[in-house]
This record gives C-alpha cells, structure tokens and sequence, in this order.
C-alpha cells in the first residue's frame, strides 16, 4: 500500500511538472517534492527534465544549498561543468564554510582532470566536515587519478585510520598497493589492522583480496571463510572465494561459491559468467553454455559472456552460430587479439579464407607478442602453398619476437617446404641456441624432417650433453 502511495504522489508531481513547462501554469513545490522529481528524471537520464527541476528549485528557495547542489548536479549530468563551477563559486563566497559546496566543487574539478586543485579543495572541505573519512577518501581518489598512488595509499589510509569499516578505501588501498609492487610488504599492515578489529568482515575480505593478488590463494579462500563466519550474508566474499579456487583449478568449489553469491544477492551477469567459465573448465559445456547464455541475457554489453558462448558452441563445431557470437564479442569489444583469433579459426572452419585472414591480421596487429597467432597466421598460407608469404609472416613475426624458438623451428619447415634448405638450417641453428628441446616442435609439424640425416647431425651437435 506505501509503495502504490509513493508511486500516486510520483506521478501527481509529474503532472503537475510537465503543466508548469507546457502551460505555464505556477505549481509550488516544496524541497522534499523537488528532490523526489530530481531523483526521479535523474535515475532515468533525463538530465534536461532534472535541470529544469533544479531550476525551479532554485527560484523557489534561493538561499537553499540543497537546491544549489542539485542544480549543479544536473549541470554535471551534462557535462556543463564551467556553468556547475560558477553556481559553486558564487554559493561558496556566501557560505565559504560549507563542505558540501567544497566536495562538489573538488568532484567538478576531477572531471575535469584538475586534480591538485580538487585536493587543495577537499583539504579546505576537511576542517568543515563530519565526514572525514569520505574526504581523505576523495582526496586518495584525486591522487589516483594523477597517477601519484603513494600519496593515495597515505590518503586511503587516513581515511581508514578514521573508520575502520571504509570499504572503498580498503579496497582502494589494495589496488594502489598492487600497482605500487608493495602488496607484499602491506600484509603486516593488513593483519595490524585485523588485530585491532579481530571481527571486521571488511578486514579480513581485504586480506583476502591483498592474498589473491599475491598469488597465495590458499590464504585468501580462509581470509574470505573469516569474512563470511563474521558475516553470513556476504555475497562479495563467497564471490571472491569463488575466484580464489578458479586461480587454483578447483572448479566445483569455485561453483559451489558462486551458487552461494547468487542464493545471497541473485543472479548477476559477472557470477553467471563465471559460473559457465567453471563448468567449461570442467569439460561440461552444455552446462557452460547455459550460464554463458545466462550472463549475456542479463548483460547485452558483456562481450566476454558473448564470447564464452560463442567458445562453446566453437567446441561443439557449431561454426556458424559460434561466428555470430564471436563478431557480437568483437563488437562490444574490438581490441581483443583472443576474439579476433578465435574468430579466424571458426572462419576458417566454414572455408572462409578470405574472413580468416583478414581476422588473423587483426589478431596480430593488436598482440604482436601472441605467438601462436604468427603460427596458426602463416599456416593457412602455407596450407595454400604460398611459401613466400608465410615466410614473410615469420620474418613479421621475429622481428617482433627476435628470441622466440618456436617462430625459428617454424621457419625451418617453411624454409625446407619451399626448398630453401640452407637457410632453413641456419634458422634451425638459432633455434637450438635459443631452446634446445623445443626442436621437438619441427618434427610435430614436419614429422617427416625426422629422416634428414644432415638435420638429424645438427641438431646432436646441440644437444646439452655435447
């Protein structure tokens, strides 16, 4: 009944809205009506309806922070940050002492890249706050976002030092302690911080993450067990444990943790995801399909959902329903030498050249070091007979990879097909010196080289023990 209420009081306030911008008929509003229509055309991007709003408001009570904030708000929403700045620095001159003002204007300044000035700002909003765990918390997301992480890290941990419990700032923390390479050296900070607060949930999910990071996924799925022990219902934490054992190829448990997240939070398109990414691990690839397809319908952006589909259907041999998936994936997301790659072998596939090659190109374009692009690239035309150019390929390929073995031991087999056998045993050489047991990879490709009495000689010549 409150909600169908509320719902009644919505719709007479966009009436009575949508008569005043059409007639020019006067409703009044008060602040509370205001901030209700705001939120509403806000929540639906209909930034132009919600400055109006603000507008009104701002005639209405034109004293009120309240509405200063809104309107510029709605300025922010479309990206009219000079005019957003002006309102601001006029209220400010009135009530210098207000850190809202503060905050929003240092929010302006950050969009627009102005991140020192934001700092000086947010420092200024400190002494006026009550919230000085969220301002230290700004002011490390201004120094991230300069790319200064050691003075972020101080500001994340000033914020920390203020409430324990600051989610994004724990968070943070760990990011810029990662990009910094000083994860290691923070895991004393991490269990000062639990000694101190043996039972916050948030402590020990941090730890996890901080154990994740650092490749001690054994430590990490009990920090999380700590976590979700202090705190039944959270989600977060069996979702992260779930990624702790997928790092350990421990596919059913990663399940069983995900199934746990969707029981506490419902489905998301990321833990179906990965739900279909563990059931593909574990070779059941109907099943992967399933929360493959589950995740794209919940996300129609999700090109790596698109992609997983796609992956699943590749390995059935459905080509061309792989293809559509494939090319839903690049389209979402073109920058991917994996998409790019795995369409060209489905291209291939079906017998389309012409696509396969032109994708391989891609591939190689956008993941020079992928070396197994150069190979699978170069095949196709070798497959073709066109040995000068999947010569050149290679000759591409080491000039981006000059001390990879397994682009030498290929041009070997190019080298010897196309009856360039000198050079194929110079390049053969290189290879030996590079990596000896790698020579195996010429006799998968070429098994037939293993009767070349004069190659067999030169490759013994190498061996270790020579």
């Amino acid at each position: 009944m409150a909600q169908n209420s509320k719902q009644r009081k919505i719709k007479d306030l966009i009436r009575l809205f949508s008569e005043q911008m059409e007639n020019g008929a006067f409703h009044f509003f008060d602040i509370e009506e205001i901030e209700s229509l705001f939120n509403y055309f806000t929540d639906r991007s209909y930034y132009s309806k919600a400055l109006k709003v603000s507008e009104i408001g701002a005639e209405l009570y034109p004293f009120s922070v309240d509405m200063i904030l809104l309107k510029s708000q709605a300025l922010i929403n479309l990206e009219r940050f000079n005019q957003a700045l002006d309102i601001l620095e006029k209220a400010i001159v009135i009530q210098p002492n207000d850190a809202d003002l503060l905050i929003m204007k240092a929010n302006i300044l950050s969009l627009r890249e102005e991140y020192m000035e934001a700092v000086v700002v947010l420092e200024q909003a400190l002494v006026f706050s009550s919230n000085i765990d969220d301002i230290y918390f700004q002011i490390g997301l201004a120094y991230q976002n300069a790319s200064d992480f050691n003075l972020a890290i101080k500001s994340y941990k000033q914020a920390i030092g203020e409430n324990m419990q600051h989610d994004g700032a724990l968070y943070e923390l760990a990011y810029c302690l990662d990009i910094t390479g000083a994860l290691e050296d923070s895991l004393d900070y991490y269990k000062k911080f639990i000694d101190s607060d043996p039972y916050s949930h948030l402590g020990w999910y941090n730890l996890g993450i901080i154990y994740h990071k650092l490749g001690k996924n054994k430590e990490a799925v009990a920090a999380y067990q700590y976590a979700f022990l202090i705190k039944e219902d959270f989600s977060s934490a069996y979702f992260n444990m779930g990624n702790a054992y997928m790092s350990m190829d421990r596919y059913s448990q990663a399940l069983d943790s995900y199934r746990q997240t969707v029981d506490l939070e419902g489905p998301s398109a990321e833990t179906h995801f990965c739900m279909g990414e563990a059931y593909e691990k574990l070779g059941h690839l109907d099943l992967a399909l399933k929360y493959y397809r589950k995740a794209y319908k919940l996300d129609n952006f999700y090109d790596e959902a698109a992609f997983g589909i796609g992956s699943c259907l590749h390995q059935h041999e459905r080509w061309y329903e792989a293809i559509h998936f494939f090319n839903k994936a690049i389209k979402l997301n073109p920058d991917s030498e994996r998409y790019w790659m795995t369409l060209a072998d489905a291209e291939y596939k079906v017998g389309n050249l012409v696509s396969s090659l032109e994708a391989y190109q891609k591939a190689a374009l956008l993941g020079p070091e992928n070396i197994e692009v150069w190979l699978m690239w170069s095949f196709l035309y070798y497959e073709q007979g066109d040995y000068p150019k999947c010569l050149e390929l290679i000759k591409d390929a080491l000039e981006e990879n000059p001390t990879e073995p397994s682009l030498y031991y290929r041009s070997v087999a190019y080298f010897i097909a196309a009856g360039k056998y000198k050079e194929g045993l110079a390049y053969l050489e290189n290879g030996l010196i590079l990596n000896f047991e790698k020579h195996q990879e010429l006799f998968e490709f070429y098994p037939n080289l293993q009767n070349q009495k004069a190659l067999l000689k030169i490759i013994d010549q190498y061996r270790p023990e020579n």
